[in-house]
C-alpha cells in the first residue's frame, strides 16, 4: 500500500516511516522539507495521488493560541480535502490524552479543533491519543522554569517512548478504521513533579521541581488524571521509563 506521513520527517513521522517501509510498503515522508506543505497545500495533490492511507503526525512550528489554531485548523482542512479527493480509505491522526480536558490550553484547543475536522470529515479514521513522549520532559521542564525551581504539578503521568509510539501508530495504520479514538501510554505511571525531578537529576540539571497543584500545564490546570488513559484497556509500550533514565 501506499501511506502518505504528514510531519515524516519529524521525531516519530521518520521512525513510523522506517517501520512502514520494514514491512513492505511504500511510505512517504511528507513535510516541508520534502515539498509538501499542508498550510499552502504545495504538493499536496502529487503527494497523495494513489495514496491508501494517510497518517498525520506533523506539529506546528508555533505554540502561541492563534498560531497553533491557525495551523491544525488550515493544516487539517486542505489534507482532508485532498484526501477525499485523490480516494484516501483511512486518516490516521496522532493527538494527546487527556485534550478533551485540557480546554484552558491554547494548543489543546487547536488539537480539540483539529480532530473535530477529522470526525466531521466523513474520512474513515483512527485518533491515537497518545501519553507524553520521554523525549518531552525537557520541554515541560523549560515551560515550567521560574529562576531556579521548576513549578509542575503532582498530578499522574504514563509517560511513552517515540519508539513505541511508532510501533503503535504502524499497527494502528495497517489496521481498519476506528472511527474513534484508542489511547497508547507507557508502562509506567507516576507523578509528574516526580517524574520531572528524576529526569533533571539524569542530566545534571540543578533545578529543583516544585510539587504546585494550581501549577499550569501549558496554561491549564491538570487534574488527578488529566495525563493518563480515560479508557480501561490502551495500548501500553514496552519501554520503561528508569531504562531511558539511565541510558
Amino acid at each position: 500500500m501506499k501511506i502518505v506521513i504528514i510531519g515524516g520527517t519529524g521525531l516519530i513521522g521518520s521512525k513510523l516511516t522506517a517501520i512502514l517501509k520494514q514491512r513492505g510498503h511504500e511510505a512517504l515522508a511528507a513535510s516541508p522539507n520534502t515539498g509538501v506543505n499542508t498550510m499552502t497545500g504545495e504538493g499536496l495533490a502529487e503527494a497523495l495521488a494513489g495514496a491508501d492511507i494517510v497518517v498525520d503526525v506533523a506539529n506546528s512550528p508555533s505554540f502561541e493560541d492563534q498560531a497553533v489554531l491557525d495551523f491544525f485548523t488550515t493544516s487539517g482542512r486542505n489534507l482532508l480535502r485532498a484526501e477525499a479527493e485523490a480516494g484516501v480509505k483511512h486518516h490516521v491522526a496522532l493527538s494527546v490524552v487527556g485534550t478533551d480536558k485540557l480546554a484552558d490550553s491554547g494548543y489543546f484547543r487547536a488539537k480539540i479543533a483539529q480532530e473535530k475536522l477529522i470526525r466531521e470529515s466523513g474520512m474513515p479514521y483512527t485518533i491515537v491519543h497518545s501519553t507524553q513522549f520521554f523525549e518531552f520532559l525537557g520541554g515541560i521542564a523549560q515551560s515550567a522554569t521560574k529562576g531556579a525551581d521548576v513549578h509542575l504539578s503532582p498530578a499522574w503521568i504514563q509517560p511513552i517512548s517515540s519508539d513505541d509510539v511508532a510501533a503503535a501508530m504502524a499497527d494502528f495504520t495497517l489496521g481498519a478504521p476506528q472511527n474513534g479514538t484508542v489511547e497508547i501510554a507507557g508502562p509506567d505511571r507516576m507523578r509528574l513533579s516526580d517524574l520531572v525531578q528524576q529526569y533533571l537529576a539524569s542530566i545534571k540539571d540543578d533545578r529543583k521541581v516544585v510539587a504546585d497543584r494550581n501549577a499550569r500545564y501549558f496554561g491549564a490546570i491538570l487534574q488527578d488524571d488529566t495525563l493518563v488513559p480515560a479508557g480501561d484497556k490502551p495500548r501500553l509500550g514496552v519501554q520503561h521509563i528508569a531504562d531511558w533514565l539511565q541510558r
